[in-house]
């Protein structure tokens, strides 16, 4: 077994190994799907605890006093416990998984995904304004990193078990394979290549396949046949997605606002966050929870207009304020419900005033949730695909498309925002850099770059024991003293100092010898080339020595990385 896993790690450090990628892309899968089942099914029964039915969502059957008194109290409790943990224990989502993908190289900590599990089911069961697929992604994402770092395996393939579990967190919540997919490329890793796709749409149908067969926790919307009744209305939905990028850029603004308040203490914060859910909950019910029941009446007509307007507002507020407290919930839901509530307010209006042109409202319902979720994460194929796999239907494609378009130019182009996780990274002051450069460096094993031929040798040299070291120079020697690493020289520049200094004899300390002295750091074999370079620069080193785990738990040197040979290597396969 330790045999096959060890040649399982050699081909997972090659990012083009088809089959080996395919293997993590199903177990990731598998992983995934069942961690995110457990977590729907976990909501339902703690909100069953103060006699909320409809699998959590039922909260409008409440007495008054709990629709405020359930998110206000909920928001202190999880404030009080969150207030025990320390600050970089908190961080969850979306966001902690793009944070951890550049900064932490995929090592996704065990603490905080167990924080996501329970505080984000205790926050979901108490009516908090949110929604599952944030904490879905993380949960997905997290199972795979830590199986992967249980098993040893390549920090490159690291990320792609994180998008496996993406892509797997949300075919499992919606049942859109497709979108899942195409998510977690558009978001979680930023770039696309025919290696990448592999395992993550395997992982996808792994996941579906397993919430379709246990049958619980699976959002299923029941959506009529939709379809374009004429080309007139395309200005009319261009509209609508104009409206969409608004609606998202006020999402954003309220999101931003709040975030404000971080340095408050968390429990100030999450109570805050609950009465303001609370008292809109007073006035609209429908605030409370993720909200696809409610989108599931919208769906089938029955909502009348100016509950539409004012569920849609409701959840606005309350979903932005929550968010930006730094509560452990997701946002998809919610832009969902916000973008159906928006195109079902137009499409009724649109039946009133031109009946003979306009198709029904719930073909403008899909346009808005595609539009919101569009622009919200930045993510137009993603939407696209999930609109499309909800309906059923290809011909809606087109102006899904068209709204979708509409809506990430009000945000970007018209408001200057950015989608929900970038700012919220820029906020937090963290970089996830999507360039090629960075890319191609995260994706690469270091072993791939690894110069092998390397011996140790004591910094008091035996000039005796130099014709060993003349009939096989080595590329590089590793200077120590007592076992401790002290310097690099290269192989070739000692053997022709020691052919010019042959008839000396007794021992030499290689520091007072005239040779360039080569700085070091050491990073692990799993590590990435970003990795490597990112050592480099942080020790202020020229090379890295790349370190294994022996049998009995010593270091084994494996081989050297310069910063040259990185640079060569970028250059050479961009």
């Amino acid at each position: 077994m330790r045999r096959w896993l060890s040649s399982y790690r050699r081909h997972l450090t090659n990012y083009h190994s088809a089959l080996a990628y395919a293997v993590l892309g199903v177990v990731g899968g598998l992983a995934s799907g069942l961690i995110v089942i457990a977590f729907e099914v976990s909501v339902a029964e703690l909100a069953k605890l103060w006699g909320v039915g409809g699998r959590g969502e039922g909260f409008e059957l409440l007495p008054d006093w709990q629709l405020f008194a359930l998110p206000a109290l909920g928001g202190l409790a999880l404030g009080l416990g969150f207030s025990l943990l320390k600050p970089e224990n908190r961080e969850t989502g979306i966001v902690h998984v793009l944070s951890q993908m550049h900064s932490a190289y995929g090592v996704l900590p065990l603490r905080n995904a167990v924080v996501q599990f329970v505080g984000g089911a205790f926050a979901l069961a108490t009516g908090q304004s949110g929604g599952r697929e944030g904490p879905g992604v993380h949960l997905g994402g997290a199972i795979n990193s830590l199986l992967g770092q249980r098993l040893a395996l390549p920090n490159n393939s690291l990320r792609i078990l994180i998008a496996c579990g993406a892509a797997g967190g949300i075919s499992a919540a919606f049942d859109t394979p497709l979108a899942g997919v195409i998510f977690a490329m558009e978001v979680i890793v930023a770039e696309y290549t025919v290696a990448g796709f592999v395992p993550v749409m395997l992982a996808a149908v792994s996941a579906s396949a397993v919430s379709r067969h246990i049958g619980i926790g699976t959002v299923l919307f029941s959506i009529p046949a939709v379809e374009l009744n004429s080309l007139w209305e395309l200005p009319y939905i261009v509209m609508l997605g104009v409206c969409c990028g608004a609606t998202v850029t006020v999402f954003i603004y309220i999101n931003r606002l709040s975030s404000r308040l971080s340095h408050w203490p968390v429990a100030v914060r999450f109570t805050i966050a609950g009465c303001v859910t609370g008292g809109l909950a007073l006035l609209v019910p429908e605030t409370l929870g993720i909200g696809y029941d409610t989108l599931n009446l919208a769906l089938q007509g029955e909502l009348v207009l100016y509950m539409l307007v004012a569920i849609g507002a409701c959840k606005l507020v309350a979903t932005g304020v929550s968010c930006g407290m730094g509560m452990p919930i997701g946002l998809i839901g919610p832009n969902l419900l916000m973008g159906a509530c928006l195109g079902g307010a137009l499409g009724i209006v649109g039946q009133i005033y031109a009946p003979h042109l306009a198709s029904e409202p719930t073909l403008y319902i899909a346009l808005g949730m595609a539009a919101c979720m569009g622009a919200v994460l930045n993510a137009p194929l993603a939407a696209t695909l999930a609109v499309i796999e909800l309906t059923q239907s290809a011909g809606v494609a087109m102006p899904a498309l068209l709204a979708i378009i509409a809506a990430n130019l009000t945000n970007e182009g018209v408001f200057r925002q950015r989608a929900a996780h970038q700012v919220a990274l820029r906020l937090l002051r963290r970089s996830a850099p999507n360039d090629p450069i960075n890319q191609l460096l995260h994706r690469t094993d270091v072993t791939s770059n690894m110069e092998v031929s390397v011996v140790k040798i004591d910094i008091d040299f035996d000039l005796s024991t130099a014709a060993t070291l003349l009939n096989a120079t080595p590329a590089w020697c590793l200077v120590t003293r007592e076992g401790e690493e002290l310097f690099l020289l290269k192989g070739s520049e000692l053997a022709e100092w020691l052919r010019q200094h042959s008839t000396e004899e007794g021992s030499i300390n290689l520091s007072d010898i005239d040779l360039r002295r080569w700085s070091i750091a050491r990073v692990p074999v799993q590590a990435t080339l970003r990795q490597a370079m990112d050592r480099i620069k942080e020790r202020t080193v020229e090379a890295v020595c790349v370190y294994a785990r022996g049998p009995n738990g010593n270091r084994v040197l494996q081989g050297i990385v310069t910063r040259d040979s990185i640079e060569r290597f970028t250059l050479s396969n961009l």
